[in-house]
């Protein structure tokens, strides 16, 4: 009887600890592939990031940023109390010439240093304690993904330089 207990606690040990719900709660467990719409980069080429940004974008973006990515009129010119419009995010704006990482901060934290030297005032939030990093990385995607094929190989020199 008692061999035959010590086989049956080992058998359970072992059941135990090939359970995949154990490992997990242990922290043992790690997904082998993260799924690509939580993917923590910009890739406009991944549609259900791009799916996943167009909603958002549409949601928390386009009061200010446009439906179309048009930005506010009169982007470039200060308003009267000193701080600039919403500029576009299509290819007649400036988010093109960013690294993503430079822009997934400016969007998670706002404008303040490092992005924008003290004291900077604008009417961007920093969206970190309402949007999830998945969602700004979905957002820079689908803006991405709007831009013509030479303004993206454009953007992704850039990437490619801030990486260096």
């Amino acid at each position: 009887m008692a061999a035959k207990t010590g086989r049956l606690k080992s058998q359970t040990l072992i059941h135990l600890f090939f359970n995949p719900l154990v490992l997990f709660t242990l922290g043992v467990f790690i997904p082998p592939v993260i799924a690509a719409e939580t993917s923590l980069n910009a890739d406009p080429d991944n549609q259900q990031q791009v799916k996943r940004g167009d909603k958002v974008y549409k949601r928390f973006c386009s009061f200010c940023h446009g439906a179309n990515l048009e930005g506010q009129p009169n982007w470039r010119v200060r308003k009267p109390n000193g701080r600039l419009p919403a500029p576009p995010h299509d290819k007649t704006g400036h988010t093109w010439h960013h690294a993503d990482d430079l822009l997934f901060g400016l969007t998670k934290f706002g404008l303040v240093p490092p992005y924008a030297p003290p004291n900077y005032q604008s009417d961007m939030p920093a969206w970190e304690n309402t949007l999830k990093d998945e969602d700004i990385w979905a957002v820079l995607a689908y803006i991405k993904s709007r831009w013509p094929a030479e303004t993206r190989q454009s953007q992704n020199k850039i990437n490619q330089d801030a990486q260096n």
